[in-house]
């Protein structure tokens, strides 16, 4: 895609953070409310890959920040995007008729042998 994002595409930066909010970003929401307890450096790579894409379609030097970049075209990080489908994800499951689906969001015990998190940590942070 980058023929349509890059730097000589003619389409304007309206156009092009529209594809990327179309076909770009549900490629790596998908099953965000799972994968979003994935460890720091695995969401660290999506991070990336969000700020060079945006970085391509807005066509900025070096030296502008990605958080001025995120800021302008009002796309927020991949660790805000991960919090607010995950408690969105939660509100759904809590109301669920199901009772055996609302009981997935149960509260877990305090103590955990091992450091893995889970879906509900993600929203008491």
């Amino acid at each position: 895609m980058y023929w349509l994002i890059g730097r000589k595409s003619q389409l304007s930066i309206e156009n092009k953070l529209l594809l990327y909010k179309t076909i770009i970003k549900p490629v790596w929401t998908y099953g965000i409310q799972l994968w979003g307890t994935a460890s720091i450096s695995n969401i660290n790579i999506l991070q990336r890959f969000q700020s060079k894409v945006l970085r391509m379609i807005v066509d900025a030097p070096w030296y502008v920040t990605n958080e001025i970049i995120h800021k302008d075209l009002e796309v927020p990080m991949v660790i805000d995007e991960v919090k607010k489908y995950t408690s969105a994800y939660k509100a759904r499951i809590q109301g669920h008729p199901n009772i055996l689906a609302s009981s997935l969001m149960d509260d877990r015990p305090l103590i955990r042998r091992l450091k893995r998190k889970i879906p509900q940590d993600l929203t008491e942070e």
